[in-house]
């Protein structure tokens, strides 16, 4: 009788185990809801929550269900920078189609006098990075003389692919503002999953204004880098979403060598 009492107990936890939602924290550990390539097709309804997502980051950014948006997530508080051009705080019961997040802790600080623009900034940080093969969460506070950021509308339903939506951004200019870019690189063999190179969102200090960084100049901005040699994904569930598109083509089938 003991012995089955026992072998009923370690089989409900065995099942509760199994059944539980998967959580990998730590430092190294980067986590995503859906991918790019689904972002890109229209998939912009997703069933991760904010209140769900901050158990696997602190740190990341990504976009709101039917696209509404840019987030950035900073120090543990999730922020929704909409095309009016203001920051609003995220309730945990909102949802997000695609983020990306971790739990930031600096394994390299560094200090640089000035950039002249985002492509300068990317070489510069191409050149101290110890490996391109790997994820790079990038933190770089400091003052920007000029940043050129964007947030997307609203989308209605049929949802048209992403290269649509951008074409109707709004754009803001920010002048001489103090604040945190928020970014990853992934490496170019993950191309689809996410953006092969480099993605920045940036938020003031005083976390009025920011957006997604289409380019920047800086000044004695300090970088924090973090390497990350795990990467956990989500998978949208829904299917509905697939819209009919001339950019969703079927390949034909690999010849068997």
């Amino acid at each position: 009788m003991r012995r089955t009492l026992i072998l009923v107990f370690v089989l409900f936890w065995a099942v509760a185990a199994y059944n539980a939602p998967y959580a990998e924290s730590g430092t190294d550990v980067v986590y995503q809801t859906s991918t790019l390539a689904a972002l890109k097709h229209g998939l912009y309804d997703g069933e991760t929550t904010f209140g769900d997502l901050r158990k696997y980051g602190d740190f990341g950014l990504g976009t709101f269900n039917a696209l509404d948006g840019e987030m950035i997530a900073l120090d543990g508080r999730f922020y929704q920078i909409k095309v009016d051009g203001k920051v609003y705080p995220v309730p945990d019961s909102a949802k997000t189609p695609f983020a990306v997040v971790c739990f930031f802790k600096a394994d390299k600080k560094l200090l640089l006098g000035g950039t002249k623009d985002l492509a300068t900034l990317k070489e510069g940080l191409d050149r101290l990075l110890p490996s391109r093969d790997i994820i790079w969460a990038i933190r770089i506070k400091g003052i920007l003389k000029h940043a050129k950021v964007r947030s997307v509308p609203r989308q209605q339903k049929p949802y048209p692919g992403l290269g649509a939506v951008v074409k109707n951004q709004t754009v803001f200019k920010l002048k001489n503002v103090a604040g945190t870019l928020v970014g990853f690189r992934f490496p170019d063999y993950m191309n689809g999953v996410n953006v092969p190179g480099y993605h920045f969102h940036f938020i003031t200090s005083d976390r009025k204004a920011g957006g997604h960084v289409l380019d920047c100049t800086g000044k004695n901005l300090r970088i924090e880098l973090s390497s990350i040699s795990k990467f956990r994904m989500t998978l949208l569930k829904k299917r509905d979403q697939v819209r009919s598109a001339p950019d969703l083509r079927i390949l034909p089938k690999p010849e068997l060598q």
